[in-house]
């Protein structure tokens, strides 16, 4: 019986694996802009409003698709979606390596955004049926950090390798690791066996509306949304966007330093996330490690901020910590898995995603036009070029994102009592 045990925990292990492998490839789709940004700037002649824009489309197919990418899962096959989601990123990475315009790279950055919303609610998914309540906070950690690296990889070595090749070659070699990858989830990832995996309930109109209702009035749903995007925003906007630009303008770093400085909040990410679930499997104390992680967010966000003269050793180590105290956002989704009835996870998820994608899909272009507003049009090797006051107005919206997650924290903790995930 124990030997049997054993198999079905090692099973459920591999599975969850092969997906967060998935969702390290879309990390990498999201975050490999932001290391290529001054060639991306120069080749298709956009500002830093513009290039948020292009940005914010991978986050906007997010925010339009995850709340139905939600309701599928409930419904579907978790494998099938998961398969078909990986699909169009890849294809969608290939169009972008050709495209010779602004449009048209929107457009395959957008389809690689809908691969997102499937991914990374499936990821939430296998780990549900697989995994009981007790264990899925640490486990939901142990994806993200596995997602982690694909934002790493995304920032030095992918700048690396689109300084030696070119981003257009660099990035046909992204698309065929997304062939390896689809491989290795057709190959490893299945659904549920019972008596773990849920019986799909039977669809219809009325069934859709109600448990769509259910999901969108839950406080727990939406205050985890709002606290989990809010702390996501060093990842969405520095980490995909504008940190890379920051730092070689600001800091006069190389673009393939500045990349890896960059790749710090991810690498930040990947030790917290996994240290974040199991402290609050280990204790229970959820609300209370958000509570901290917001505090501890915003005293390093205004360390980068105010003190624009930091060595290049400090600096790595700021981004790195950024990375590790805004990690309790993971946290977010084990108490929406916890607290939500087994049919709804996925609709449950699907609405705090929405919340998360919409709050990074409105700040980054928001962050480009603050970065904009005083700009003087300077101009560097047919870049624009920004200065420290132009980065400190658009960095503001994070001091202001983490106050607001600190109090919704607390609210949650409020919350939690009666829903006993505290």
């Amino acid at each position: 019986m124990n030997t049997k045990l054993q198999t079905s925990n090692l099973r459920a292990w591999i599975v969850c694996l092969s997906a967060a492998l998935f969702f390290a490839y879309e990390l990498v789709q999201l975050h490999m802009l932001n290391a290529i940004s001054p060639m991306l700037m120069k080749d298709l002649n956009i500002n830093a409003t513009s290039f948020g824009y292009l940005c914010s489309t991978y986050l906007l197919a997010d925010v339009l698709f995850l709340l139905p990418a939600g309701i599928i899962l409930d419904k579907v096959s978790v494998r099938k979606v998961i398969l078909s989601a990986l699909f169009i990123c890849i294809t969608a990475t290939v169009g972008f390596a050709f495209s010779k315009s602004f449009t048209i790279a929107a457009l395959c950055h957008f389809l690689s955004g809908i691969g997102n919303a499937f991914c990374f609610l499936s990821c939430m998914m296998f780990v549900s049926r697989w995994f009981p309540p007790k264990k899925q906070a640490f486990v939901i950690g142990v994806v993200i950090t596995i997602g982690m690296l694909g934002g790493v990889i995304a920032q030095s070595p992918f700048s690396f390798l689109a300084s030696k090749l070119g981003w257009r070659e660099a990035m046909l070699v992204d698309a065929a690791i997304g062939g390896f990858v689809f491989l290795v989830v057709l190959l490893f990832a299945k659904d549920a066996p019972a008596p773990l995996s849920i019986e799909k309930p039977a669809v219809s109109v009325s069934a859709f509306f109600k448990d769509l209702k259910e999901a969108l009035v839950s406080k727990v749903n939406v205050s985890c949304g709002i606290y989990t995007g809010l702390m996501n925003l060093p990842i969405m906007v520095i980490g995909a966007v504008y940190g890379s630009l920051f730092l070689s303008q600001i800091h006069k770093m190389s673009l393939t330093s500045a990349s890896f400085i960059v790749s710090m909040i991810c690498m930040g990410t990947i030790v917290g996330s996994a240290l974040s679930g199991y402290l609050a499997d280990r204790y229970q104390k959820r609300t209370e490690l958000m509570a901290l992680g917001a505090v501890f967010s915003l005293g390093v966000m205004l360390v980068i901020m105010f003190m624009p003269f930091i060595s290049y050793s400090v600096m790595a180590a700021l981004f790195f910590s950024l990375g590790l105290f805004s990690s309790t956002q993971v946290l977010g989704y084990s108490i929406i898995t916890e607290s939500s009835p087994k049919h709804l996870t996925g609709t449950s998820m699907g609405v705090a995603a929405v919340l998360i994608m919409g709050l990074a899909a409105f700040a980054q272009p928001l962050t480009g036009k603050l970065i904009d507003f005083n700009w003087d049009k300077t101009m560097l090797s047919g870049a624009p070029l920004y200065s420290y006051s132009n980065y400190l107005l658009g960095f503001a919206i994070f001091p202001v994102g983490f106050f607001i997650s600190l109090a919704t924290a607390l609210s949650l903790k409020k919350k939690s009592s009666a829903l006993k995930v505290s």
